[in-house]
């Protein structure tokens, strides 16, 4: 007897405008679950994420090396993931200038910056997320998706493309800043379409399902229960998110206090609450195979962002400059932590048609923008490594330091080159990739030690 299979990129149409990606089921895979029944290999998912204003490395770094790490005190928020942490510090980043918090962002692209003038410069060359877009984004509706939780802007004039996006995509010398959204409703309406929040037309809307109701109904009967419920679930999200939508005002019209939108009133911003929002729409695009490429930009560095909701009594960054015991520092930086948590116990949470969750199909690069806030050292800036991508990475996670800290200060001391983990990141994607980067911070040799 002949298995019914559908290909990965079936979609429910209903009309010239309407079209319903569907989730991976079991009927488009091979008889092992672990592959694509035509024979291709199942999705490999990628997010960038980037938390400003460094750590404190004493309290951030483990004493401890390789797999029977334990966690720090500021990394304690990660606990719910630890199995799925790979921890990379002592690394240098080989950025061949250096100005404030700028050369930090070599740590995303492998590329020193180019210097504009005063606080201002542009990215040197496309970040790891664009890289990986450039390999697989033909292989999903959206290329690759960019979010932003805080909306607060720099406080010290900084400029250039390096601060108005961490995501960069092109060659050096012809780069298109990819900027990110803040509003989850406009995220939803990137990934998935049908909504158009510069006008009320709520009563005009075409319902997404109503359009391709015949298309569902011919479909289930083709699938089995498994599939059936798996598709269920899915069209209930998706309903669920628009009915969301509808029931709020047009984008012109702000709510009067905020909520999923991200607005920002001037007090205090729904940090959280964005946070989970974005999440979920990444894991919802990802398990959909919407897109399998995302980046997450917390909050830029130098910003004015204040984390009220553990009522820090000063900005950030500030706080940062005031040396790493300070208290709001600390305090923020497990913040920043919980934070990044947050997001990947999301991604955890989401179950896989193969029986695991995101995090075992997805490679997750988090990092900062320096190693110590109050001195801008781009020495030893953590990298943290989430998820195994389909055991492409060690599981459990280990901790790779390139050199014990040495309690230097203010210039923690460092080898090897944070480049290395770029490549080490890219090579899943593309195993053919033998360097990354350009000048100095030009990488040619992987990071193996993380490998699973």
């Amino acid at each position: 007897m002949n298995r019914f299979t559908l290909s990965r990129r079936t979609m429910l149409r209903g009309g010239a405008s309407i079209a319903v990606g569907l989730p991976i089921l079991e009927a488009m895979l091979n008889s092992h679950g672990d592959a694509f029944a035509g024979g291709g290999d199942l999705p490999l998912r990628f997010l960038m994420y980037y938390w400003a204003d460094g750590v404190n490395i004493e309290r951030f770094e483990p004493t401890q090396t390789g797999a029977n790490w334990e966690l720090s005190e500021q990394l304690m928020p990660l606990a719910p993931v630890k199995n799925y942490i790979n921890l990379v510090t002592g690394l240098r980043n080989l950025c061949e200038d250096q100005i404030t918090h700028h050369e930090g962002m070599t740590v995303f692209n492998g590329y020193s910056f180019v210097y504009q003038g005063g606080l201002s410069t542009d990215a040197g060359g496309p970040t790891i997320d664009q890289l990986i877009a450039d390999r697989i984004g033909d292989q999903t509706v959206v290329r690759s998706v960019q979010v932003r939780v805080s909306k607060r802007e720099s406080t010290d004039g900084d400029g250039g493309t390096t601060v108005t996006a961490i995501s960069h995509r092109g060659t050096p010398g012809n780069l298109t800043p990819q900027i990110p959204q803040a509003n989850p409703r406009d995220v939803f309406d990137y990934l998935f379409g049908n909504f158009t929040p510069e006008v009320d037309d709520r009563s005009e809307r075409t319902h997404v399902l109503d359009a391709v109701k015949e298309d569902v109904a011919r479909l289930k009967m083709r699938l089995g229960t498994i599939d059936r419920q798996r598709l269920d679930a899915h069209l209930t999200g998706i309903d669920e998110l628009q009915t969301k939508i509808n029931a709020m005002p047009p984008s012109c019209q702000l709510p009067g206090e905020p909520t999923e939108d991200n607005t920002d009133t001037g007090g205090e911003e729904p940090i959280s609450g964005v946070v989970q929002a974005h999440a979920e729409m990444i894991a919802y695009a990802f398990s959909c195979d919407v897109t399998r490429v995302a980046s997450f930009l917390f909050k830029k560095f130098v910003s004015s962002t204040v984390f009220d909701e553990i009522n820090a009594t000063n900005m950030h960054h500030s706080s940062s400059h005031n040396g790493p015991e300070d208290p709001n520092y600390k305090i923020g930086i497990v913040y920043c932590m919980e934070k990044l948590s947050q997001v990947l116990q999301v991604l955890m949470n989401t179950e896989e048609v193969t029986g695991g969750n995101l995090l075992d199909s997805t490679i997750v690069y988090a990092s900062t923008d320096c190693s110590t806030g109050n001195t801008h050292s781009i020495n030893r800036q953590p990298i943290i490594l989430a998820g195994h991508g389909r055991n492409y990475l060690a599981y459990p996670g280990i901790h790779y330091q390139a050199t014990p800290w040495n309690n230097s200060h203010p210039n923690p001391n460092a080898s090897g080159n944070t480049s290395d983990v770029l490549l080490t990141c890219l090579q899943a994607f593309d195993d053919t990739a033998d360097s990354i980067g350009g000048g100095a911070p030009q990488s040619s040799t992987p990071l193996t030690e993380v490998l699973g």
